[in-house]
């Protein structure tokens, strides 16, 4: 009897050893593949059972003969007996089962079936802690991917303003996430006009962000082929529209502006963008209010272009809706706000003026995050 405890005791003893060791393997790595190629060899090879595979990952995993497979190669329909031991999460979760394919003529005693239990539970958090690293690097490719799409997206944004004598020009940018839906450009034509766009496609993030830099390379085709402001916003919503239903729910509210320094004169057609405020030396205000619908939202729109004149000391703000869904609390900074901000600046410079602009933004919001894209414009003329 004492031989016999001994021999028990001596068993058990090596059985620990080696769940000890099957442990050490299994948390030496962190590749998925590498943890569940572990798991089934040990299984197969300390208990000398006929097989081993989990339900959850590819069978090619699995370590089973080809003799234990039907005539397919599946081992679903195997006829083998087999044993099922569940792998949870910390939740408690059976994410996956380890199924223990055994001989005819085998039977798991006791300590065999307990061994395999505790090795589930080993194998669970190894592969949990595998799918874990799998994830973060994943997250790491995307960051990567992000960060170079946001560098992709400054070096679109025009670096410097065109320098027009009498005039003073400015504008900033600032995104929600990493890229986002904003879209404002510049272009310079050879009779000394300048172009202007303030865009705003629908949502934020890098679907935006992509709808943008498609708006950008057709508005410059087309502004660069010498068409006019109406023939640009009409021909830009119809190829919108046109580009299907996931493009048609990321239409885009645009400011487009033609100004001429010699004359003064600043064409204007906004396809349903916020108004843009246009202040006189004297402080009178003109709003340059919608005349068509978002491009790309319906094919066809009649925008109506307007010419104002940019008289000695007046002041153009334009912006888009990030401007005015500021939040302090349940307190939305709005459209009202804006405009007396904008007006009541004593800023003589249209860069400082962005700068008071964005300092009463950041005050108002008490530090509290940004909620969605954020791009103005302003341009000033001497008095």
């Amino acid at each position: 009897m004492e031989f016999s405890e001994a021999l028990v005791a001596q068993q058990q003893v090596v059985r620990l050893q080696a769940l000890l060791e099957a442990s050490r393997q299994l948390h030496s790595t962190i590749e998925l593949e590498e943890v569940v190629r572990i798991a089934l060899q040990i299984v197969v090879r300390e208990l000398e059972v006929s097989g081993a595979f989990f339900t959850s990952f590819p069978h090619t995993y699995g370590e089973v003969p080809q003799s234990a497979r039907d005539d397919s190669g599946n081992l679903e329909n195997v006829l083998l007996p087999s044993l099922r031991f569940p792998l949870c999460n910390k939740n408690g979760e059976t994410f996956t089962e380890l199924v223990v394919l055994l001989p005819f003529d085998r039977r798991l005693d006791l300590d065999e079936t307990d061994f395999l239990e505790s090795l589930s539970v080993q194998a669970a958090v190894a592969i949990e802690n595998a799918r874990f690293h799998q994830r973060a690097l994943q997250w790491q490719r995307v960051e990567s991917d992000l960060a170079a799409a946001r560098l992709v997206q400054l070096s679109l944004i025009p670096q410097t303003m065109p320098a027009v004598p009498g005039y003073g020009l400015a504008a900033r940018s600032v995104t929600c996430y990493e890229v986002g839906g904003d879209y404002l450009d510049f272009v310079e034509m050879p009779s000394g006009e300048i172009i202007i766009v303030v865009g705003d496609v629908a949502g934020k993030g890098l679907a935006s962000a992509l709808v943008g830099t498609s708006f950008r390379s057709a508005f410059r085709a087309m502004v660069h082929a010498g068409l006019s402001l109406l023939e640009v916003a009409s021909r830009m919503n119809l190829l919108h529209y046109g580009e299907g239903s996931e493009s048609r729910r990321r239409y885009v509210t645009a400011m487009l502006l033609r100004f001429n320094p010699s004359t003064h004169e600043l064409e204007v057609i906004n396809a349903g963008h916020n108004p843009a405020f246009l202040v006189s030396a004297d402080g009178s205000l003109q709003k340059l209010a919608a005349s068509g619908t978002p491009i790309g939202i319906l094919p066809f729109s009649s925008y109506v272009p307007e010419v104002f004149l940019l008289g000695p000391g007046s002041r153009l703000l334009v912006y888009t809706d990030g401007m005015t869904e500021v939040f302090c609390g349940e307190d939305e900074f709005g459209e009202t706000r804006l405009l007396e901000t904008f007006r009541n600046c004593r800023e003589k410079t249209a860069e400082r003026a962005l700068e008071s602009i964005w300092r009463s933004l950041e005050e108002f919001s008490v530090g509290n995050d940004q909620t969605d894209d954020m791009t103005a414009l302003v341009l000033f003329r001497d008095a």
